[in-house]
């Protein structure tokens, strides 16, 4: 059997090795029209950052390498510019001799990846504009900021690479603009979580423009000049694009094959592309999201690789299913952690699914221990199935560790009631007695069996401001002074709720607020018992001051460990 793979990295490489493994007859042959056959691509800005030393780390393995392991033929600057799958060959061309032949196939697999988004704006060509998403473009652009000492570059897009290329040129001590059009970074976030992340990427010297328009580019004799609609134009010496990347299904759709969203390739739960003898994997297909069971393009190294292996698995006669993808992932924003898993509340809405969430702060680790630090879960639900739609968690020490037991949750088909009795490792420099994921499952219990009401950041506008409602803030003397949230006029701390009740008007909605969201859930208990009824917010004022000021105020309160 002859198995021709069309480009390397997560999916075809991956599926090439384990061809290999399954079969040590097949002739395998991998076309890759970059210099580099597998390499880490999520490793790329880290090298423009210098966190990577040696360029040479980031090729996992070379043509050679593989030729000597495994016997497989990789060829590298090598382009398939065809599929002919009426004589079930490729056309290939050599990019250093430009010689143009046809290479023979019994099984096909296809692992071009996505191409970078290059907007149609004036100047968008402008040799000081890259793109990041192979290793020469990393060398590019690690070079030109070394050896043109750049002081000063914008990066366009606030999604993954561009939150990384953001961080990376800063730890060279370049100025950074992160320039982005939508009103937060990082869009498979909710804003109110993406707002923790504004204020430590501003903290860090990332100038943010959000909700700002990019309308042009011009090269001039010193740099770069950003047009920008609406505002003055802004002049660096680099620029990074970075507003997302499409599915390189060029040669599917030219060769027949069948595509999907985006102009995805459609594959089924095989790998396998509408020609039975052809297969595909990684950025360029379409897969199912496991929250919504709609087809979706998940590009992410983990799917990636997992589907080159089952696509190996079925092309050597193994069967072999992909079940799809809650697209769990995880980034570094200089010293903070961002994660997330399966859909946002816009992804729940325009999925028409019913849905409700709850938002928690705890500590990393037991209180008592040194060294903990809070970090903000929110987690969505549906509330008549109990199914966990998804989870975003922003914080500092902890935060993969919770995200992927959530993500295993939602794999396993848990309800998000089943949280609470995980039995998870503990002890105090790791963990609470009662984790964070436990804890979030204990508050979806009180949602769901009414033990709580709560009420979110979005809703305190529309509180009415005429005595009708109470707002209650239960935090310490100190604390409220030091700040509340508009309109929370009425100030009780909790311990002093019990013995200053009769304050209160039965007759009112009470809307109740603290630091974390523990202690108003606690005075809502008291004031619930006693007849008034009550409402939690959910996340704490601490929440409520970065949404509301887009800013981070680390300081922990009491609640943390509780």
């Amino acid at each position: 059997m002859k198995v021709v793979i069309v480009g390397g990295v997560a999916g075809g490489a991956t599926a090439a090795a384990r061809l290999r493994r399954l079969d040590e007859k097949a002739q395998i042959i991998i076309f890759e029209r970059s210099g580099y056959i597998s390499y880490a691509n999520c490793g790329l800005p880290y090298y423009i950052g210098g966190v990577i030393e040696d360029k040479n780390s980031l090729t996992l393995q070379s043509p050679q390498g593989f030729w000597e392991r495994f016997r497989i033929d990789a060829r590298v600057r090598h382009e398939v510019t065809a599929v002919n799958r009426d004589r079930k060959t490729v056309t290939v061309r050599d990019l250093a001799s430009q010689r143009v032949y046809e290479e023979s196939y019994d099984k096909l697999l296809l692992s071009p990846g996505a191409l970078p988004i290059k907007p149609s704006l004036p100047g968008i060509d402008c040799r000081k504009i890259h793109t990041l998403r192979t290793v020469e473009d990393t060398l590019r652009i690690r070079e030109e900021a070394v050896k043109e000492n750049v002081k000063s570059a914008a990066v366009i897009g606030g999604g993954f690479i561009g939150v990384e290329a953001a961080e990376n040129l800063r730890e060279l001590g370049i100025q950074v603009h992160l320039i982005q059009r939508g009103d937060h970074i990082l869009p498979p976030m909710d804003r109110d979580m993406a707002s923790f992340l504004h204020a430590h990427m501003r903290a860090n010297g990332v100038e943010l423009l959000l909700q700002k328009d990019v309308a042009g580019f011009e090269e001039t004799a010193d740099g770069l000049r950003i047009l920008l609609s609406g505002q003055e134009p802004i002049e660096v010496d680099m620029g990074i694009l970075a507003v997302g990347v499409l599915p390189e299904s060029t040669l599917a759709k030219e060769a027949g094959l069948e595509l999907g969203v985006k102009g995805s390739i459609m594959v089924n739960e095989h790998m396998q592309t509408s020609d039975p003898d052809i297969y595909a994997v990684g950025d360029a297909v379409s897969i199912s999201n496991l929250v919504t069971e709609h087809k979706a393009v998940i590009a992410l190294a983990g799917p990636a690789n997992k589907q080159g292996r089952i696509a190996a698995d079925n092309i050597a006669g193994i069967p072999s299913r992909y079940k799809g993808s809650p697209g769990a992932s995880v980034l570094k924003v200089f010293d903070m952690t961002a994660a997330f898993v399966g859909i946002n509340e816009q992804g729940a809405q325009a999925a028409g699914l019913a849905y409700d969430k709850v938002i928690l702060s705890p500590a990393s680790h037991a209180s008592y221990y040194p060294g903990g630090r809070v970090m903000t879960i929110k987690l969505l639900f549906n509330p008549q199935s109990e199914q966990i739609l998804g989870a975003q968690i922003v914080g500092f020490d902890g935060v993969d560790k919770r995200l992927d037991v959530i993500s295993t949750a939602m794999q396993a088909g848990m309800k998000v009631t089943d949280l609470r009795d995980l039995d998870l490792a503990y002890a105090p420099p790791y963990s609470s007695a009662k984790d964070p994921v436990n804890m979030a499952g204990f508050i979806a219990e009180n949602v769901l069996s009414g033990k709580v009401r709560q009420f979110f950041y979005e809703d305190i506008d529309g509180l009415p401001q005429d005595g009708s409602v109470i707002l209650l803030d239960t935090r310490t003397d100190w604390e409220y002074q030091s700040g509340h949230a508009q309109g929370f006029t009425t100030h009780i701390p909790l311990d002093d709720l019990r013995e200053r009740i009769g304050e209160l008007d039965r007759e009112k909605p009470i809307y109740v607020m603290c630091q974390s969201g523990l202690r108003s859930y606690l005075a809502c208990r008291i004031l619930t018992q006693e007849g008034f009824q009550c409402y939690n917010f959910a996340g704490g004022y601490r929440f409520y001051e970065s949404v509301h000021e887009d800013r981070f105020n680390e300081h922990c309160c009491t609640d943390c460990g509780i």
